[in-house]
């Protein structure tokens, strides 16, 4: 039996000039590589022509979503992504350049060799349907933002009630010590925004990028507050309407399908933005903040809730995910912190205070994984199985990103102040979060785990 596997593996450490952190198994049932390592499935020799086609990260996802290449079934899927990123982000190891001379030095003579043994070179295949094609427009204009969010966010509000579960809150939780479930940890965030905004009855709230309307139904329920919700997914704002009606709070909340720079009919008491600016893009984000900035009353709150990265070294230029741009969040960008809290206070805002929340996004993260995978029949049902793993490994990966401090998430509150400096904050903190209100308990059935996902459920 010919050894696929240990030719393929002495080939690309030859040229990348180290060890690679997996074990490969190749579709004629041979394996090479470091023994206990975890292990991927090259289920047929396409796997490997989209390796060759777009080496790294692109290739792999294709490969992966595409269905060509799997995780063992006795290997964790995390295991793996863990693996590959402490890899790739190892500042000590040698960082070889992959490109036109290293293939046509003796290691890439050497790879090309085994290929043409191995019968691996032919067109290069085509891209999963999952992939974003040609985009129009010029960045982050109006027309091509709503493509952008429409194939994010217009997958289909089943499909999200499967993954997120009954509160549909696409954020990260806040795992405070007395929660039991995700539904608890969702629960404590909405609230924490609320009393972070000083909401209280007859406050104006506007809530930018509003989701399925999740944090502007708690906010009428529990504050008694009247709230404005936007947001461009059309799949999005028709079920939050459809929320609020079943809530009898169709007087007291509007639900618009409107670009943030379209809102007209500020001032509002507060705003608050929870997972909307990420996907702002760095050209835009003063407008951005200006704008809010403009539609809020003096002595008013914002919350923005923004996932971060973090600082480049000097002189290196910031890259997109080629895998999250082209198949989660187009043209999405993310910038550090001190970026965000410094272009906020550029167009007028006072920080008042930022909180890391970067481990609890790590939790639920992987809590939604197991949502999906608990069902995941039903949701290769409801979405297609390529959109179905695409979902899997960005969640996944987006767990593991954020458990090895490669991004982070941030809530900053800031304030527009009054014209004499006035902020409207309470002098310490303790005393702006004790307005609060007894959220309504929340309970989440107990599924059954049935899969077909060809390896184990990931761990949580």
């Amino acid at each position: 039996m010919a050894q696929h596997a240990q030719q393929l593996v002495d080939a690309v450490e030859g040229l990348i000039g180290r060890p690679i952190p997996l074990r490969v198994r190749a579709w004629d049932g041979s394996e090479a590589g470091p023994s206990g390592a975890p292990t991927i499935v090259l289920r047929n020799r396409r796997a490997l022509r989209r390796l060759l086609w777009s080496p790294g990260e692109l290739g792999l996802a294709r490969a992966y979503v595409s269905g060509d290449l799997e995780v063992a079934p006795d290997t964790d899927l995390y295991e793996v992504l863990a693996a590959v990123s402490s890899f790739a982000e190892d500042r000590d190891a040698p960082r070889p350049q992959v490109g036109p001379r290293q293939y046509l030095g003796a290691p890439g003579r050497r790879l090309l060799g085994t290929a043409l043994r191995q019968g691996l070179l032919g067109p290069n295949p085509a891209p999963p349907a999952e992939e974003v094609g040609r985009r129009r427009g010029r960045l982050h204009s109006r027309h091509r933002d709503r493509a952008a969010i429409s194939h994010h966010y217009d997958v289909g509000n089943d499909f999200y009630r499967l993954v997120l579960g009954p509160t549909m809150v696409y954020s990260c939780a806040y795992w405070e010590p007395a929660a039991k479930s995700l539904e608890d940890a969702q629960t404590a965030k909405l609230d924490l925004i609320c009393r972070k905004l000083g909401l209280r009855p007859g406050t104006r709230l506007l809530d930018v990028g509003c989701g399925w309307g999740s944090l502007v139904l708690h906010a009428a329920r529990h504050y008694g507050v009247e709230a404005v919700g936007v947001s461009i997914s059309t799949e999005q704002v028709a079920l939050a309407r459809q929320r609020v009606a079943e809530a009898g709070l169709a007087d007291r909340i509007e639900i618009r399908l409107q670009d943030y720079r379209e809102i007209p009919d500020g001032p509002f008491d507060a705003i608050s933005s929870v997972g909307m600016a990420e996907h702002v893009g760095s050209a835009q984000y003063l407008v951005y903040a200006r704008h809010l900035y403009g539609l809020l009353a003096p002595g008013g709150r914002l919350l923005n809730h923004q996932i971060a990265r973090r600082p480049l070294p000097p002189g290196e230029a910031y890259r997109l995910s080629p895998f999250i741009d082209r198949y989660v969040f187009p043209d999405g960008e993310l910038s550090p912190v001190g970026t965000t809290v410094s272009r906020l206070e550029q167009a007028g805002f006072e920080v008042r205070d930022v909180e890391a929340l970067r481990e609890h996004y790590g939790r639920t993260l992987r809590e939604w994984v197991a949502n999906l995978e608990a069902r995941w029949p039903e949701a290769v049902a409801l979405a297609g199985r390529g959109r179905a793993r695409v979902w899997r490994l960005y969640m996944a990966a987006s767990a593991v990103s954020f458990e090895q401090n490669h991004i982070g998430v941030n809530q900053v509150l800031a304030v527009r102040p009054t014209p004499v400096g006035g902020s409207g904050l309470p002098p310490t903190r303790p005393e702006w979060l004790a307005e609060s209100a007894e959220p309504a308990e929340q309970h989440r059935p107990e599924e059954a785990r049935d899969t077909d996902l060809g390896d184990r459920p990931s761990v949580r």
